[in-house]
């Protein structure tokens, strides 16, 4: 019988996988692991160790094999139906926070696993929070954790923002699908397992970007600001289109990697 440290050295994962795997069959934390590691593990932690590490070593997403990611300090249910939060998106909801007047009308587009409303409605209650998806199947995960979370979010099935013609807005955010259609990364890594439709347009990752640029100065008042996230590479063309659409103050702000993430601009009628 194998102690659990001897599971994670011979599971040939990476051992921050290997360990958060393990630590999620046993229902511990990682202070737990740094004493016990030397304990027998039972036959039955052993075997669902093993069937875990295989879907790992195939390259399934860990946050997929669990269920779950962490986003702004609060846990998210994800599927293969949605994209798994990152922390770069942390950057997209911090300057929402910023600029959402108070009580202001917020929403976002392609939400995916619902984590930017349902944080922006968590971190700022005062905000009437709405979101839009085309996946029935992503709106569902998006409610299960809106509902799990308490949070208060209006979701609607839409493309992009055709379900809410005639409504204005004092704050659109959206972290649409922008790699390129030819990029390398979408074969590698955990892009392998995520939705195609939510991570590129099939085309130059700017197409869905310029609709949500053109559509959104329908939906805005006077002074709101449009915030989108976009690839390391794409900020001083969010910013051309945006200046061409007629925004003003259009800007871009790198994330924590010191690349450009999320550009917007100010519309003013």
């Amino acid at each position: 019988m194998p102690t659990y440290r001897e599971l994670i050295q011979t599971s040939s994962l990476e051992r921050f996988d290997a360990q958060v795997l393990l630590l999620h069959i046993v229902q511990k934390n990682r202070a737990w692991l740094i004493t016990h590691d030397t304990d027998l593990a039972s036959d039955e932690h052993s075997a669902a160790f093993a069937a875990l590490a295989a879907r790992r070593r195939i390259g399934e997403p860990v946050a997929y094999i669990l269920g779950s990611r962490e986003f702004y300090g609060r846990e998210f249910v994800v599927t293969p139906a949605v994209l798994i939060p990152r922390p770069d998106t942390e950057l997209l909801v911090e300057l929402a926070i910023a600029r959402a007047p108070q009580a202001g009308r917020v929403i976002d587009l392609g939400t995916g696993s619902g984590c930017i409303p349902i944080t922006l409605k968590l971190e700022r209650p005062d905000l009437n929070v709405a979101a839009l998806d085309i996946s029935t199947d992503a709106l569902a995960v998006a409610t299960q954790n809106a509902a799990a979370l308490n949070a208060d979010v209006r979701f609607l099935p839409s493309d992009w923002l055709a379900a809410v013609a005639g409504e204005q807005f004092e704050l659109i955010v959206s972290n649409p699908p922008y790699i390129e259609a030819n990029d390398a990364h979408l074969t590698q890594g955990d892009l392998r397992f995520e939705p195609s439709g939510a991570l590129t347009d099939g085309s130059d990752g700017l197409q869905h970007l310029a609709t949500i640029i053109t559509q959104a100065k329908q939906h805005l008042v006077s002074g709101a600001w449009l915030l989108l996230e976009h690839g390391w590479d794409q900020g001083a063309a969010c910013r051309e289109l945006l200046q061409q659409a007629g925004y003003a103050e259009a800007q871009t702000w790198r994330d924590l990697g010191d690349n450009d993430r999320v550009s917007g601009g100010q519309w003013r009628s």
